[in-house]
């Protein structure tokens, strides 16, 4: 105890900046206590912020630290520091309104609007940090929410809730409740903001229990750039070459995971479009973005150019490094639209077939390189409605100038089978 001739428990300084760092950054509390070392409980403590009484009977708070490491970002709407740069500089060389904003991208009403309300008011000139200043105190005025002006409004959308009403549901009630009074429209946002903050809008502390989730607090929402799905630089499916959808040329594959239980496993799936050839993709850790493209290079990489010619895939996560597969093959990736997987349907139907071996709920990390491989050929040798009965290797073969059909390819940065496609080097009769 400490003042007892012992020490008490050192100061945490150091890992609480190293913690706000990580979760400024986008790392997750679970992550970012195992890098830095600590509980997770003492992270969201850390996270949230929390009083405390001490021996003393003091009252200590400890402030979240997602408050002071994070920066408040602004919207791409509202103009830079840059942007208020450039436009006194094209403003001092006698440009209008109009070429100053052809000029930064924006609409001549922002530029007017800009010259106007954040001129110095001393001066009349306009100067960029000035305005920049200006326009930071007068997004930061204090407003009071409309829950907490409308006694009426706030009663209405408090006994609907206490009824088990969405906030969607009340902002479309409040529409038909008061259909000439705008001033009492809210969107659904604008409730679940005063639910999760009741010092901001009034209602009732317990009301967080009554939406269907139950929690206490909102999870936090990502970023745009950090929407699940969201990859940069995608090349979408509709700049696609028409050969694709003609299915009259070999060598365009559509690609896929199916996932086991808890989706703590998975397997690999690349099929031809034209054959309905299967390659599966052995993934005995975890299915992360550098796994995938290790796999998805060392599955294709043997592969004649003929048959590397496109690569589409879904807006998974797991495809974040498309960019380095695209480079290490010599072969475009083009993503299908969200939530839309009949633009892979031979990809689809595979995996559909696929669950045949594998079903769903269960540890995919249990099949090893050598039964993906048999599967693989399983599917490869077997005749086919849509090939007019042919198997798929044969008709791989068919279209692939001087090759046979061979035995599928499985890969993985673990446990590569020998082995290939069709066409590939060391072909060999499946």
């Amino acid at each position: 105890m400490a003042g007892r001739g012992r020490p008490g428990v050192a100061p945490q300084t150091v890992k609480r900046a190293q913690y706000a760092a990580l979760i400024a950054r986008g790392v997750t509390n679970s992550e970012a206590c195992r890098i830095v070392g600590i509980n997770r409980r003492t992270g969201k403590r850390w996270r949230h912020g929390r009083t405390v009484i001490s021996s003393s009977g003091q009252r200590l708070h400890y402030v979240p630290v997602v408050g002071v490491a994070r920066k408040r970002e602004i919207s791409a709407r509202f103009l830079s520091e840059d942007e208020r740069v450039r436009i006194a500089d094209l403003r001092r060389a006698g440009e209008g309104v109009r070429a100053i904003a052809r000029e930064i991208g924006r609409d001549p009403a922002t530029v007017s609007r800009e010259l106007r309300r954040n001129a110095d008011p001393k001066s009349s000139a306009y100067r960029p940090h000035t305005a920049q200043r200006l326009a930071e105190q007068r997004r930061a005025r204090p407003k009071t929410g409309k829950l907490v002006a409308d006694v009426e409004l706030r009663e209405f959308v408090e006994g609907r809730l206490q009824r088990r009403w969405s906030p969607e549901q009340i902002a479309q009630a409040l529409r038909s409740e008061f259909p000439d009074q705008p001033q009492r429209h809210v969107v659904p946002e604008t409730i679940y903001q005063a639910v999760y903050r009741p010092d901001l809008g009034g209602l009732c502390r317990e009301l967080p229990k009554a939406l269907r989730t139950g929690r206490l607090r909102r999870r936090p929402h990502r970023r745009s750039e950090e929407r699940r799905g969201r990859l940069p630089n995608m090349t979408m499916i509709d700049q696609r070459p028409d050969e694709v959808a003609d299915r009259k040329i070999a060598g365009h594959w559509e690609g896929d995971l199916i996932t086991g239980e808890n989706n703590r496993s998975a397997i690999g799936t690349l099929v031809e479009r034209l054959s309905r050839y299967t390659i599966l993709l052995y993934l005995p850790g975890r299915h992360t973005a550098d796994a995938i493209r290790d796999a998805v290079i060392d599955a294709m990489k043997d592969l004649p150019a003929q048959l590397r010619r496109s690569l589409t895939w879904d807006q998974g996560s797991e495809m974040a490094l498309h960019t380095e597969i695209a480079a290490a093959l010599a072969m475009p990736v083009y993503f299908c639209e969200k939530a839309s997987p009949w633009q892979r349907p031979s990809n689809e139907n595979t995996n559909g077939l696929l669950r045949q071996y594998f079903p769903k709920g269960t540890n995919l990390h249990n099949h090893d390189a050598d039964r993906l491989a048999a599967v693989a050929d399983e599917l490869n040798t077997r005749p086919r409605k849509t090939l007019s009965w042919q198997t798929p290797a044969a008709r791989l073969a068919d279209v692939t100038v001087n090759t046979r059909p061979g035995r599928a390819r499985v890969s993985g940065r673990r446990g590569t089978r020998a082995g290939s496609v069709p066409g590939s080097a060391g072909a060999r009769s499946a």
